[in-house]
């Protein structure tokens, strides 16, 4: 019985109430090119497991302006160059303190990074690693970010 309801919630009563995906926006900071490229990895706050500089859109900034700013806030790329075009998008469960979560579907852009700062926003609040793209992809969670760093 306690099968027969968890699967009538999960395949039912779940997708009835879920709202539409969020947006947040990402920048897959990069440096160098074919085999020596390398891309810039960070800490979240809050696990510490290994992703890319992302966040929610902020008003004034169009999404690659917005992943920019992510680039500077969290990473220290205090100059980069990026397409107005993301190259993918990614979903995940973002995961309140509450315990509930809900999916965000995450644009990524392309940031070539020209320079970086050991001073940042967020400089005492992650760690950050230039890994090469199978590498990164060894290192985060979200599937669809594993296929954007495994195509570089």
């Amino acid at each position: 019985m306690n099968s027969l309801l968890r699967t009538t919630w999960d395949e039912y009563v779940v997708p009835m109430t879920q709202r539409p995906k969020r947006l947040q926006v990402a920048a897959l900071c990069y440096r160098g090119t074919g085999d020596d490229t390398e891309v810039l990895l960070v800490t979240s706050r809050d696990t510490g497991r290994w992703i890319i500089p992302k966040g929610w859109m902020m008003r004034g900034l169009d999404a690659r302006g917005a992943a920019l700013r992510e680039a500077w806030e969290e990473a220290g790329v205090r100059l980069g160059q990026s397409p107005d075009e993301p190259i993918g998008s990614y979903t995940y469960d973002k995961r309140l303190e509450s315990g509930w979560s809900f999916p965000v579907e995450t644009l990524v852009f392309p940031v070539e990074v020209e320079d970086l700062s050991d001073e940042f926003p967020e400089c005492h609040q992650r760690q950050r690693r230039w890994v090469e793209p199978s590498k990164a992809a060894s290192m985060v969670q979200e599937p669809g970010l594993k296929s954007i760093l495994l195509a570089l």
